[in-house]
């Protein structure tokens, strides 16, 4: 194959799941519906958090800006496979590849950070709560959220200067259903030892460090539970971790299975569908996962609900009210 230098290759082809064209209603279906399903639920969470004073703590504060990542996140990669499915074709530019590589970093760095915050904020709570208002003040919180940010923001911005160095030939084909970082190294011509050691050496300190902080966090939040004597305080403070728990666990879980199915695995379906994992599947349950393990969130969702409901009756009594003042004006 004829090899250019990036600036000339103007589109790569996404091979996606399947050729089938008898599965491609299926799969534009599926798809179509996870997407709306993790945008509304992640949404849900948002607008309950926001709207009830309750939630308005370091912990929902967290979980609100998870699922605005989540929403980010998969937003990056679902949108532009659904529009290919929908038009029969595969292509990606090459401009759209490498914003698709920027913001998925991005946004999947900050779900490992916020993960980790959210231990730290657990462990803070439950094995020091006489300085938790101080420890986790609304300032340190978004500060902290903010630093992550900018760290990510010039990772990300790091692989993509890397990434533009390298040539490509001509109907390159990227076996996945997005542009992924290393399956995009895979398919360069080019020398991409630089990038591949960065991109290592990243995920090993972006990766380990925070799932390290992680697991020393719930090793001091368990130690604390051992040493409380009532049951009723083992069993909520431990309530308010399972939720995160059950986060954390699928959203390693699955990010472990894409790793070792890429070194192990030689199949591109598989690596698809351990992809999948966590960047579909993973932000679509996390919502019900903190909804139907969280009474707070529950009872917030709840009262969410009957402020749409009664919503109606609200803008008719405020057209009503403007309308009497108009003519009152007028008259």
């Amino acid at each position: 194959m004829e090899t250019e230098n990036h600036t000339l290759v103007s589109e790569f082809l996404i091979l996606g799941f399947s050729d089938d064209p008898e599965l491609q209603p299926i799969l534009f279906g599926l798809f179509l519906s996870m997407y709306l399903v993790t945008v509304l639920g992640n949404l849900l969470i948002i607008l309950a958090v926001s709207s009830n004073s309750h939630l308005h703590n370091p912990m929902y504060f967290f979980l609100s800006n998870l699922s605005f990542i989540d929403i980010c996140f998969i937003s990056t990669t679902i949108p532009k496979m659904l529009v290919n499915i929908w038009s029969q074709r595969k292509d990606i530019s090459y401009t759209e590849c490498l914003t698709q590589v920027y913001f998925f970093n991005t946004f999947a760095g900050m779900d490992n950070f916020l993960l980790t915050l959210m231990a730290y904020d657990r462990f803070v709570a439950i094995c020091n709560p006489l300085n938790y208002t101080v420890i986790m003040n609304s300032r340190v919180c978004a500060l902290l959220v903010l630093i992550f940010w900018i760290i990510m923001f010039w990772v990300s911005l790091i692989h993509i200067l890397l990434m533009n160095e390298l040539n490509f030939s001509r109907g390159t084909e990227i076996p996945h259903f997005f542009c992924e970082l290393v399956q995009v190294l895979k398919v360069a011509n080019s020398d991409t030892q630089i990038n591949t050691v960065f991109m290592y050496v990243v995920t090993s300190l972006l990766g380990v460090i925070p799932m390290t902080g992680i697991l020393l966090s719930y090793s001091q939040i368990v130690s604390s539970l051992l040493k409380m004597s009532s049951t009723v305080s083992k069993y909520k403070a431990f309530s308010t971790c399972g939720s995160h728990l059950c986060v954390v666990s699928l959203f390693y879980g699955s990010g472990l299975g894409v790793y070792f199915s890429s070194s192990i695995v030689h199949s591109s379906q598989r690596r698809m569908l351990a992809s999948l994992m966590y960047t579909v599947i993973s932000p679509m349950l996390n919502p019900f996962i903190y909804s139907l393990r969280n009474k707070d969130v529950k009872g917030a969702l709840g009262e969410l609900f009957i402020r749409v409901a009664s919503c109606p009756s609200w803008i008719i009594d405020i057209r009503t009210k403007f309308i009497l003042r108009t003519l009152r004006q007028i008259l």
